[in-house]
């Protein structure tokens, strides 16, 4: 089987990390014996017509038994480009996003299958619509390559990164640039903690697991997650989270001693991290419910859809 990925999610100085899950997931594939090829474009409106006219070039020329693409707008440039059977992911802001998300519930009716990585993006979530109910969609995470994450030494972690060794530190692992993101309630947290916020967006993927282990707690404050991979790399590294109700976090962290899947609110949220912020090295029993959205499992059930899609395709 040939597969050709199609995705706009490619990383850049600014954003070294985004898209790493579909590399994840891109290995995870090779690494079954799918042979899978990548077709990459960066984002912006003036990109999206002539990665459409390169792929059509491109379909044309060489044969897939199918194309998977990544993100509502890369699944445009396909469908556009001519691709069949066509598979597109869904990863949360093409679902959410006033302007690509209206475009993206369109599409979800015309391609060969529509997949999310998470069943939350077939819900509204905090009044902001999720994908339509077509009939034979999926859910199909990436998840993460957790051979990068394991717990390690927080001295040693901190000690590489120039932080105080006795500091108190909250990881806010997500660019704070990003509204849904909510950067603003984890800076309200940190107050009410009296802890000092680390932020994420411009972390080397390969210095994310150092970070995550420097850091007393990591915290999710999001409006709203299509899936939630960097709760399950602070889980993979037995770190606490505290997390907002969204994408798997009610699944990942229930249960968990020492994690928090609530609503935001400052005040209870710091009560929850001062255990945290006040040990030696706080750590929690997360790595093994982590294992089950790594890239190999979720790699699994992509491979079958794709069976299932050239199956009808012959």
């Amino acid at each position: 089987m040939r597969v050709l990925v199609v995705t706009n999610l490619v990383p850049d100085a600014s954003t070294p990390q985004r898209g790493r899950w579909v590399r994840d997931q891109i290995a995870a594939i090779r690494g079954r014996g799918i042979e899978v090829e990548e077709f990459g474009f960066p984002r912006g409106s003036s990109n999206y017509l002539p990665a459409a006219r390169s792929l059509r070039t491109l379909l044309r020329r060489e044969r897939f038994d199918l194309v998977h693409a990544h993100y509502g707008l890369a699944g445009w440039v396909a469908r556009l480009a001519g691709a069949r059977p066509l598979l597109v992911t869904f990863h949360g802001t093409d679902v959410r996003h006033p302007v690509v998300g209206p475009m993206s519930r369109r599409l979800a009716w015309r391609v060969d299958m529509a997949s999310a990585v998470s069943r939350s993006l077939f819900a509204e979530e905090n009044d902001r619509p999720g994908l339509p109910p077509v009939p034979g969609s999926a859910v199909l995470p990436c998840g993460p390559a957790l051979d990068r994450f394991a717990p390690a030494s927080r001295a040693a972690a901190r000690e590489t990164l120039g932080l105080d060794r006795d500091g108190r530190y909250l990881l806010f692992p997500a660019d704070p640039a990003r509204p849904e993101k909510r950067g603003d309630r984890a800076a309200a947290l940190a107050a009410a903690a009296e802890a000092t916020l680390l932020t994420g967006g411009s972390i080397e993927p390969e210095a994310m697991s150092t970070w995550i282990n420097a850091a007393d707690a990591v915290v999710v404050t999001s409006d709203y997650e299509g899936f939630g991979m960097a709760a399950i790399e602070a889980l993979a590294c037995d770190v606490p989270v505290l997390s907002t109700p969204v994408g798997v976090a009610p699944y990942l962290l229930a249960g968990i001693e020492g994690c928090l899947c609530a609503p935001f609110d400052a005040e209870g949220w710091a009560a929850a991290a001062h255990p945290h912020l006040a040990a030696d090295d706080p750590r929690v029993d997360g790595s093994a419910r982590a294992a089950t959205l790594a890239a190999g499992p979720m790699a699994e059930r992509v491979i079958e859809v794709y069976r299932h899609l050239t199956a009808d395709a012959g």
